[in-house]
């Protein structure tokens, strides 16, 4: 019997990986295919699900991983879920881990028995914000030079908001800023313009898809200066909101806009819209994006390095009307 494809969709936190994924796993439904979404998160609630509820079918199912901060039950879980998902026969399985993310979890997962008889390797797409900037942190350095090294094909996102730059000079950009990281840590790979591919998600073609499905993953070594456990970067979650659809924005723009809330990358999730239905909410500091969707939980997750919790309450509780309101 053929082994089932896994592709993972790899991406420093807020680099867009959910976006791209929506788009990708669009493209095997049209084909008629049979596909699973595998969300694999350390945090306890994963906003990415919620995002991705309108795509839940019988031909595309929903699973999630949390592992509780241990790696090891991390580790665990993920082999649990392979197993359980082997036995539905999907055409191909698409993982999003999270942002802060140890490579060697995939690759060895999926060479322990018998998940190898199950499952091969499809490909590692690698998405890159178009305006990240040039200097990040020393951990964010790492993360982007390790989930990149065995990418078979890096992915730009984020074009729509360049600004005083072209798509190809961001790319050219990018690349450069991905290569020094890569030397940092010591990996001799490094990315040519044929590794990246450079369009809208909304202009994907089949042509751009066949690419992503085929591009494989290429073996790198590099010395690691960081384990999961130590990355500084986080996840913060804010619980039982209820704010007016009309200051939605408004607040989100606040927070991105304090320092003392810290460096916010994103913040993601789904509020009640006052009327019986819900609200996606996917925000980075050029945009906010609020959508309705059937499905939600009313959760907002603010992702950054050094972020202050009790700045960020301090904000959403000016709106907020839900007594139950909790933060963790």
């Amino acid at each position: 019997m053929a082994r089932t494809k896994i592709d993972l969709i790899t991406g420093i936190l807020g680099s867009g990986k959910t976006t791209f994924l929506r788009h990708y796993a669009q493209h095997f439904l049209s084909r008629g295919q049979r596909i699973a979404i595998l969300e694999n998160d350390f945090g306890a609630v994963n906003a990415d699900m919620v995002m991705l509820q309108d795509l839940k079918s019988d031909r595309c199912a929903l699973e999630m991983i949390t592992g509780g901060g241990d790696p090891d039950c991390h580790k665990r879980r993920f082999k649990t879920q392979l197993i359980s998902l082997s036995m539905r026969h999907f055409d191909r399985v698409i993982m999003e881990p999270s942002g802060i993310f140890d490579m060697d979890e995939f690759f060895d997962t999926l060479h322990e028995s018998p998940l190898d008889c199950w499952y091969e390797i499809g490909s590692v797409l690698t998405v890159l914000d178009a305006g990240m900037p040039e200097m990040l942190s020393a951990q964010a350095e790492y993360l982007l030079a390790s989930e990149a090294a065995c990418s078979g094909l890096l992915l730009l996102s984020k074009l729509s908001f360049l600004q005083g730059e072209s798509p190809e000079q961001a790319g050219i950009r990018v690349l450069a800023h991905v290569n020094r990281a890569l030397t940092a840590i010591s990996c001799d790979r490094q990315f040519t313009d044929n590794d990246l591919l450079i369009r809208d998600w909304d202009a994907l073609n089949d042509s751009d898809f066949q690419r992503c499905e085929h591009a494989g993953f290429r073996s790198a070594g590099y010395v690691k200066h960081y384990s999961t456990e130590d990355i500084q970067s986080g996840v913060h979650y804010f619980m039982h909101l209820a704010l007016p659809r009309e200051q939605i924005a408004a607040v989100i723009a606040e927070i991105f806009g304090d320092p003392a809330c810290g460096e916010i990358f994103r913040i993601k999730g789904s509020l009640p819209d006052g009327q019986g239905g819900w609200l996606r909410i996917n925000a980075a500091r050029e945009r906010t994006e609020i959508l309705p969707v059937g499905n939600g939980q009313a959760v907002l997750i603010a992702i950054g390095d050094h972020i202050c919790r009790e700045a960020i309450d301090r904000h959403l509780s000016a709106y907020n009307t839900d007594p139950d309101y909790v933060s963790i």
